[in-house]
């Protein structure tokens, strides 16, 4: 923290607001934008970017990129699959300029198997995902779906750029199998080792030292008082002091969904620019899907429609989350659409954030009063260039990303502070994203003027909440996740249920 304090903004760095847009995330970004409610395939709901801190992977950097909000668990019988028809990317700036330089795209395809039974003589195809006996491996005899998934790794301009395929270590193969949902421990008896059969050893082009990946469904890994954050912040008033148990008093209303993850785990030295020059690096993921789509008035399982024309990008998440709850209704498609590149167009939404002035309309009866100072500098630091000394790159563009030094040590689990570097562990957000980082308690914190409390781009008396403990009252640390890739915890089965205590039916 101190190394946060002795480094306040420059006037360089306040000059670049005028292109800035900051965001401060009250939730995770599920159903954020009009059109993604009606393409939950493709709605990117969260994305981390973190020094991996497992056992003999200090090198490592993990990304996470998480799809398909709000999975039920036992939303059968089709369940979750990934779009055969999108673009699934990840994307990496070594060099500042707010452009990718590294990314990393995934495709996906479904195949029916087409399981038959004999029925009075006829052999009929079953209306089920899975048949018969339980499924252990990939790709099992079992399953009436088969996924499967390709990437490949651009260097340079995604479209463009010099583009090769990820192998698999083990044989030099270029697909990879994606493990069905849990559908239910009769189905599926031990997820847990089915799911490690589909973590890969893979070879990127380009990096020496081999990768790991995986991609299947997680149980949703972000806490959130949903339901009462989007009541008009109708959540406990903020204190001086920690109540007792205040940050643990709400539900999180996320508590039994599920959500599709995306994860690779890449030597720090293959993400880095290739000068070796600086170690930060900025990351943010995206979809996208094809310009034209021709329903078919015949349709079949292999062809209900024909998609043509140029990629274009209906999802993007770096910093969370920007979308939701800041920028506003009408340009919530278009920032969808952008390039971090093009941030300058939504400038008026940190210039005159409207969060702290509604935290304070609800709450000033409480002292929650929103900072003063305009324009935020504070929070074009935390969100938009870096803050110097931590995780600033050498050449700042000021363009919403998640930004990562990957020269700052990891801390082990159990030892990371739940808060990031406001709570003095630097190696947390936003330095990056970790799974047990509590990123609305932060946030709000922040956006609220934490840092004008430590003279960072502010100074103290323009915050008068910035020392008040705002929380959602939805708790989230590390000892949620694993310690070990691919982190996540294994996703909720749909079977069997359980008598929840409201006196409904629920996964266990």
């Amino acid at each position: 923290m101190q190394t946060l304090v002795k480094h306040a903004l420059s006037i360089a760095v306040l000059g670049t607001l005028a292109g800035a847009l900051a965001p401060a995330a009250l939730a995770s970004s599920h159903r954020e934008a009009p059109f993604l409610t009606q393409s939950p395939k493709v709605d990117g709901t969260d994305f981390y970017m973190f020094r991996s801190y497992e056992t003999g992977r200090a090198n490592f950097v993990t990304m996470i990129a998480d799809y398909v909000p709000l999975q039920d668990p036992g939303a059968g019988p089709n369940y979750f699959e990934m779009d055969p028809n999108a673009l699934y990317e990840i994307h990496i700036d070594n060099n500042g300029d707010a452009k990718e330089d590294l990314t990393f795209q995934f495709r996906f395809s479904n195949t029916n198997k087409d399981t038959k039974l004999t029925v009075g003589g006829k052999a009929v195809s079953i209306p089920l995902v899975i048949n018969g006996g339980p499924i252990a491996g990939a790709n099992a005899a079992g399953a009436n779906v088969r996924e499967t998934y390709t990437v490949s790794v651009v260097r340079g301009d995604r479209r463009t750029g010099t583009k090769a395929s990820v192998t698999n270590a083990a044989d030099g193969s270029t697909t990879f199998d994606k493990p069905l949902d849990n559908i239910g421990n009769k189905s599926i008896p031990n997820y847990t080792a089915y799911a490690a059969a589909h973590v890969y050893n893979v070879n990127i082009p380009g990096c020496s030292t081999p990768a790991r990946m995986f991609v299947g469904q997680r149980k949703d890994p972000f806490v959130v008082n949903l339901g009462e954050t989007f009541d008009l912040v109708n959540i406990k008033a903020p204190a001086t002091e920690f109540a007792a148990n205040a940050e643990k008093a709400a539900k999180d209303d996320l508590a039994l969904k599920n959500v599709t993850s995306i994860e690779v785990e890449v030597a720090a030295s293959c993400l880095t620019a290739s000068t070796g020059t600086d170690p930060v690096i900025g990351g943010w993921t995206t979809a996208s899907v094809r310009q034209a789509r021709l329903l078919n008035p015949t349709p079949n399982s292999s062809s209900p429609s024909k998609e043509g024309g140029a990629w274009t990008q209906v999802s993007r998440l770096g910093a969370p989350l920007v979308n939701e709850v800041v920028i506003g209704l009408k340009d919530k498609d278009t920032f969808n659409s952008s390039k971090p590149s093009g941030d300058a167009q939504f400038a008026d939404y940190v210039t005159n954030p409207t969060l702290p002035a509604l935290i304070e309309i609800l709450y000033g009866s409480a002292g929650a009063k929103a900072p003063t100072n305009f324009p935020r500098a504070d929070l074009v630091a935390a969100f938009l260039t870096g803050v110097k000394g931590l995780n600033q790159p050498t050449t700042v563009t000021a363009s919403e990303m998640l930004r990562l030094n990957t020269t700052t040590p990891a801390v082990a689990m159990g030892a990371q502070n739940r808060l990031g570097v406001i709570g003095g562990d630097n190696a947390g957000f936003p330095n990056g994203r970790r799974p047990g980082d509590d990123v609305v308690d932060i946030a709000l914190r922040v956006v609220m003027g934490k840092l004008c409390t430590l003279s960072l781009g502010c100074v103290p008396a323009d915050a008068p909440a910035g020392a008040l403990h705002f929380t959602d009252g939805a708790y989230l640390d590390d000892s949620f996740f694993n310690n070990s890739f691919p982190y996540l915890k294994t996703p909720i089965a749909g079977s069997p249920q359980t008598v929840t205590a409201q006196g409904g039916r629920g996964a266990p």
